[in-house]
């Protein structure tokens, strides 16, 4: 075990500060993890598919975990306007709303990539070319012969034809698979393309992956065989070999004299992270059970029109606390400018 999630639900900060009291036998990283939506799931069909044995709580809490070390993988799960985030998901049509949101999802899911051997037949069904059909067939392959060693290998299982391998294949995940191109978002069209390329310069490919200094230097006139395009391509594709495009994960400390809205004073400087940007400002989790508003107004030193291009979800802000209207249970933030 390396880390600890826990949600932010209530009592989530007095978890918290219990588990950071505890002497373990390793060093341990505690997150505190968005937990919207996690009770829909835990009582879902999918939940009770997954964990047929375990009750809702215990399902609750894994699906927390995951969301710390695979939050798309988990979230997919969920129905996108059960999360809880946004301001009009309800007022609107909600097969358009699906259609919308299930493009995003997707469009995620082609530019991270999907493990095939790890992920679920909800995930898989998002990639291009699959489907549910042929994802429920991909984890039935993988229950009845074991890991899928290649992409090729995929040519194998029930339905999944040549049209959907050419679609789906460079959106594919394939860990410690022979050919370590499997691992990237090279599509299987362009192996022996990459295969020249390092033949070329004197490397093995995998050698070649993730070496920024010499594909920076490599020019597409010494690969006439290569068209501009697919030469600009496959070198921005090797640049950033393997599936998970995050970075390290911030750990944000909240002032820890701050546990629930009556300790707030106007003139505070706290620290939060942004859970929720709208058309008139973004709400705030700065460690109570309330999230704070930072309207646009406060957002910055100039007319702000549209939040969203001056702040973003999950970023990490400093505030001051402006207002508290501890019987609305309201709290004003304006965003600290460095």
């Amino acid at each position: 075990m390396e880390a600890i999630a826990i949600g932010d639900g209530t009592a989530g900060r007095e978890t918290e500060r219990m588990i950071k009291h505890i002497h373990f036998d390793r060093d341990l990283e505690v997150f505190v993890v968005r937990e919207d939506g996690a009770s829909i799931y835990s009582a879902s069909p999918i939940a009770r598919k997954e964990f047929p044995d375990y009750d809702i709580t215990v399902r609750g809490a894994v699906s927390i975990g995951r969301r710390l070390m695979d939050p798309l993988a988990e979230l997919v799960k969920i129905d996108p306007k059960s999360v809880g985030v946004g301001q009009y998901q309800h007022e609107v049509n909600q097969s358009m709303l699906k259609e919308s949101l299930d493009d995003v999802v997707i469009s995620c899911v082609n530019k991270v990539g999907v493990d095939v051997n790890t992920a679920s037949p909800y995930l898989l069904s998002y990639v291009s070319g699959l489907g549910p059909t042929l994802a429920e067939n991909i984890v039935a392959y993988r229950k009845e012969n074991g890991r899928i060693g290649s992409r090729d290998e995929l040519k194998k299982v029930k339905r999944l034809g040549g049209k959907a391998f050419e679609q789906s294949a460079g959106f594919i995940r394939i860990r410690n698979s022979k050919n370590p191109l499997d691992n990237s978002s090279v599509h299987p069209e362009s192996y022996v393309l990459v295969e020249k390329m390092a033949k070329k310069m004197n490397m093995r490919v995998e050698d070649l992956m993730g070496n920024t200094e010499v594909l920076s230097a490599m020019k597409q006139t010494d690969f006439p065989e290569i068209d501009a395009y697919t030469f600009v391509d496959i070198i921005g594709e090797l640049k950033k070999p393997g599936r998970d495009p995050r970075k390290k994960a911030k750990m944000l400390e909240f002032d820890g004299r701050i546990k629930t809205i009556e300790d707030l004073q106007p003139g505070m400087v706290l620290t939060g992270i942004v859970t929720n940007v709208t058309n008139f400002g973004a709400f705030v989790n700065i460690g109570i059970k309330e999230n704070g508003l930072i309207h646009k107004s406060n957002l910055a030193d100039e007319y702000v029109e549209d939040p969203s291009e001056y702040i973003s979800l999950h970023e990490h802000v400093e505030v001051r606390v402006m207002e508290v209207d501890i019987s609305r249970k309201r709290v004003g933030l304006k965003r600290m400018l460095k």
